[in-house]
């Protein structure tokens, strides 16, 4: 019998404000039909027992470069959907594909695969769109970006792909670069996301910028300016402007290693969970062996290694992204914060799908929107994916 209706029963449901124990939810042509606090009863169901273990709306990737063994600067189908099959995995049902700064024909090559990957891709995370990370960035907060390509915002580029490639939607620069306000009007302009970056901005900057639409903080702290001085006289950085601005969106490498239990702490005491967005900022090792890697192509990207948990350059002078997974973002915030299971998840869920502008669809558990739903257990171990009603993922 093939079925089209799908109960999950025998779980913790997480709403976006609550558990409801001994929940379930009943999905239906890829859509989420209803939810309740007890047993669903659908006629020719298949019927799927949680165990106990909590029923999640699945996790949504804002700012991913990789993993299995891939990055998406590769420029490949198969690492678009091998990258996307590896996350799921750990709980991702949606992602938004990150380049980095590197080679203008590298980068269009990305753009140009994207399409046709999205249509292949029915195995693994679907992607939402693509966000743009560089090459646009203060030299001196590069962190791991490639220096060989950074620049400031050149109007003929950006113009080109925004009126080229619809699916970009969001794009990470430095704020305080010649051209940067220009940049920031045209992307709100043309429905883009500009987000702040790998930047040495002052407080007065960030401002300006955030008033033309920079509303995101990428991943907050890491390569981002803080208190400084010039010339005696001290400015308030970026990290101190991002915390001024109520309105101001941040995501976080929740890993354990690039923020340790006390900034996390500051950063929900300060910015609350519903303006927090959990992200991996994963590269190609993400769910590999540490040991040796890559960061971006494998042509001409930058060497680096696996250790403690964590992606460094060879010299050891800085983070070369995370090589996290879903799971580990919610399992540190557990264990480094105050926040309950559901804050935690609703980090990882629908504060980034309202950030994104796609939470009228997904990112949370909710009657209509798409059945994007995670089983996991108390060490946020998964036990299962589904994305769109579809199961793409079940441990053995």
């Amino acid at each position: 019998m093939e079925y089209r209706d799908i109960v999950i029963y025998n779980g913790n449901v997480l709403t976006s404000h609550r558990e409801l124990p001994g929940g379930s939810i009943w999905v239906k042509d890829g859509k989420i039909q209803a939810v309740s606090t007890s047993k669903l009863e659908v006629n020719n169901a298949q019927y799927i027992d949680a165990q106990g273990r909590y029923i999640s709306p699945g996790f949504i990737e804002l700012h991913v470069h990789g993993g299995g063994g891939y990055d998406f600067m590769d420029g490949t189908i198969e690492a678009f959907l091998g990258i996307a099959k590896t996350h799921a995995q750990y709980g991702t049902t949606a992602m938004f594909p990150t380049t980095l700064s590197g080679d203008w024909k590298d980068f269009l090559q990305v753009l140009d695969i994207y399409p046709e990957a999205h249509r292949l891709n029915t195995e693994g995370a679907r992607f939402m769109g693509v966000h743009i990370e560089g090459p646009y960035l203060a030299m001196s907060q590069k962190g791991a970006q490639d220096p060989r390509y950074i620049r400031p915002p050149v109007k003929e580029e950006y113009e080109y792909v925004i009126r080229n490639y619809p699916y970009v939607k969001r794009w990470s620069i430095a704020p305080e670069l010649p051209g940067a306000i220009e940049f920031g009007t045209f992307m709100r302009q043309h429905g883009v996301i500009s987000a702040i970056a790998h930047t040495d901005a002052i407080y007065e900057e960030v401002i300006e910028a955030h008033e033309v639409g920079f509303n995101l903080a990428t991943h907050f702290y890491s390569a981002m300016s803080g208190v400084t001085r010039r010339n005696a006289y001290r400015y308030a950085g970026s990290v101190e402007a991002t915390y001024a601005l109520d309105s101001m969106d941040v995501e976080i490498i929740a890993d354990g290693a690039h923020l340790p239990g006390s900034l996390l702490k500051l950063i929900v005491k300060q910015k609350g969970v519903d303006s927090i967005a959990l992200i991996t900022d994963a590269m190609r090792a993400a769910g590999m062996p540490e040991g040796p890697s890559l960061l971006g192509t494998k042509k001409n990207g930058l060497p680096c290694i696996v250790e403690d948990g964590v992606a460094k350059l060879v010299d050891r002078s800085s983070f070369a992204g995370s090589v996290a997974t879903a799971d580990r973002l919610i399992r540190t915030m557990l264990e480094k914060t105050d926040v309950s299971m559901v804050e935690a998840v609703r980090m990882a869920s629908l504060v980034p799908a309202r950030i994104m502008k796609v939470d009228d669809e997904t990112g949370s558990i909710t009657a209509q929107k798409d059945a994007d739903i995670v089983l996991f257990d108390d060490n946020i171990e998964i036990s299962m994916t589904m994305v769109g009603g579809k199961i793409i993922y079940e441990k053995e």
